[in-house]
């Protein structure tokens, strides 16, 4: 998403190339561990978070105005849009503050990478001469950041599954042994449980790969839609570099929004899910689906 991440190199011939580099370039190396400007980018990205809610905290009215009054209007949409997916307000008071966390560090990350600091950098040797390295890089451009932000949102899903409906009922999900223990329960009375438990069983160990699954997912489709904005940018710089840029810098803002948004609503619908007790609607079906047998019945005899 950022125009800044081109990694120039000077030859021994004094040619200058531009080259758009898949990963995050290092730019401080120290005895166990090596700082990266997508790194950087991240810390930054808290310390404005923080430095926001500091702000709005110390400037708190009970009549909003200002910016306190842009960040009322935004958290109170962001909560009726977290109760469309949740139903639910106690289950949204409770996953909403991780959700717009997230939101707002994808977001600001996002926007870092269109700031016009491209020409902030060091000079390191290379095989092919001296190559620039900037020193921020919008921290959603490196895939380790979006991977880190998935295993989060995925990782914590299950977590607070755990904590919401027990770690049996989360396990049974993936590992379905009560499907296969109805084979003994239910062989005389339904013929076809010898069919349907191992199914059943199997689903779930292919939900257990689905968790892997949105991983990849979550993880690549931020990375690859903030990557594919940054070459947008670079090329279009490359072309004209005055006034070409200037409405695709506006779309990549509003596109820097729209991941940011799919991003924390897709971390509120597994929380939604993990928290939700299958097994009872099930059981409230059942025994919805044997009343409506038992008054069809009642009523057949009594005509």
């Amino acid at each position: 998403m950022e125009a800044n991440q081109i990694k120039t190199t000077i030859t021994d011939e004094g040619a200058i190339s531009h080259e758009t580099t898949l990963f995050a370039e290092p730019i401080l190396h120290t005895n166990n561990f090596t700082f990266t400007n997508a790194l950087v980018s991240s810390w930054l990205a808290v310390l404005i978070i923080v430095i926001l809610a500091v702000i709005l905290r110390k400037k708190m009215r009970e009549v909003p105005k200002g910016l306190q009054n842009i960040f009322e209007v935004v958290v109170e949409g962001a909560l009726d849009l977290c109760d469309q997916v949740t139903n639910n307000r106690a289950l949204s008071m409770t996953v909403f503050p991780i959700a717009i966390s997230v939101f707002f560090f994808v977001l600001v990350n996002n926007w870092l990478g269109l700031l016009p600091i491209g020409g902030l950098g060091l000079l390191e040797k290379s095989s092919e001469g001296l190559a620039f390295v900037p020193f921020l890089r919008g921290g959603t451009a490196d895939v380790n950041t979006t991977i880190a932000l998935a295993i989060m949102a995925v990782l914590g899903a299950n977590l607070f599954g755990i904590f919401s409906i027990g770690i049996w009922k989360i396990f049974n999900k993936y590992v379905n042994l009560k499907a296969l223990g109805q084979i003994f329960t239910k062989i005389k009375k339904d013929k076809t449980i010898i069919i349907v438990a191992p199914i059943t069983f199997f689903v779930g160990l292919l939900e257990l790969v689905g968790e892997f699954a949105k991983i990849a997912s979550l993880s690549f489709r931020l990375f690859g839609n903030v990557f594919a904005g940054e070459v947008l940018l670079a090329s279009m710089a490359a072309i004209f570099a005055y006034i070409l840029p200037i409405p695709f810098i506006f779309l990549e803002i509003l596109v820097g929004v729209i991941q940011a948004l799919i991003f924390s609503m897709l971390l509120v619908v597994y929380f939604t899910i993990s928290a939700t007790d299958h097994d009872a609607h099930d059981e409230h079906d059942g025994e919805h689906e044997h009343v409506n047998k038992e008054s069809i019945i009642i009523n057949s005899n009594t005509a």
